[in-house]
């Protein structure tokens, strides 16, 4: 099996629990999440590697499933990407994705945007671009699907719930630089970052004391088969 895009590897790791780890590769462009992934216990014999998943190093047809896990939404060109899933998976095998529905199933997120695009257009934007990409609407995963010539295309949703402690569990990973949220908190003012911090902090806590709050994720999720 192949994780495309597999960050810090724990789709591959979890794949390697219920079989062979020597039959489990994973790919991610990040040299950083694949030097992570490959120090991971249990990650021995994993095929970790760094590399595109537009351009993937494989043979075809090398793979009887190939996966990715909330990454499509990152790669520049994600129809090339399910093309290349398709191609080094052998007919007959699963080609299968997640992404995050943005636009309706994501409160963890919403709660930060929302509340940043009240006080920055510049938020107001990249909400925006964010959520009316094809990818976050409830067919953007089958129509690519049905594009790369995959059949039996099958379309559902996840829902997880994300636990924060408190208000500083929520606030402090979406400062580290990464994703959407990073890349947007880094580039604004100190100013505007602690009026935007004061304001998230309040949607968060909704009038009650800073402790553990529950919020729901939902990723949609497709899968299909290579003919």
């Amino acid at each position: 099996m192949l994780d495309v895009g597999c960050g810090t590897g724990s789709l591959a790791l979890a794949l390697a629990e219920r079989g062979a780890p020597d039959r489990v590769a994973a790919i991610d462009i990040a040299t950083p999440y694949i030097a992570f992934a490959r120090s991971r216990p249990g990650a021995a014999g994993i095929g970790f590697a760094v590399g595109d998943a537009c351009g993937l190093p494989y043979a075809d047809g090398s793979f009887a499933a190939a996966l990715a896990q909330l990454s499509l939404n990152f790669v520049p060109d994600a129809a090339q990407a399910v093309r290349e899933m398709r191609r080094v998976v052998s007919p007959g095998g699963v080609v299968a994705a997640t992404v995050w529905d943005f636009r309706g199933g994501l409160v963890f997120q919403r709660l930060f945007w929302d509340t940043a695009a009240g006080l920055d257009p510049g938020a107001g934007a990249a909400r925006d671009r964010l959520f009316s990409g094809p990818l976050a609407l409830p067919d953007g995963l089958p129509v690519l699907w049905h594009h790369a010539g995959l059949t039996t295309v099958e379309r559902g949703s996840i829902t997880i719930r994300m636990e924060y402690a408190d208000f500083a569990d929520y606030w402090e990973p979406l400062l580290g630089g990464q994703g959407p949220v990073g890349t947007y908190v880094e580039g604004v003012a100190p100013e505007r970052k602690r009026l935007i911090e004061e304001r998230v902090r309040a949607a968060f806590l909704s009038g009650a004391p800073d402790g553990p709050r529950s919020l729901t994720a939902t990723a949609w999720a497709v899968r299909g088969i290579v003919p």
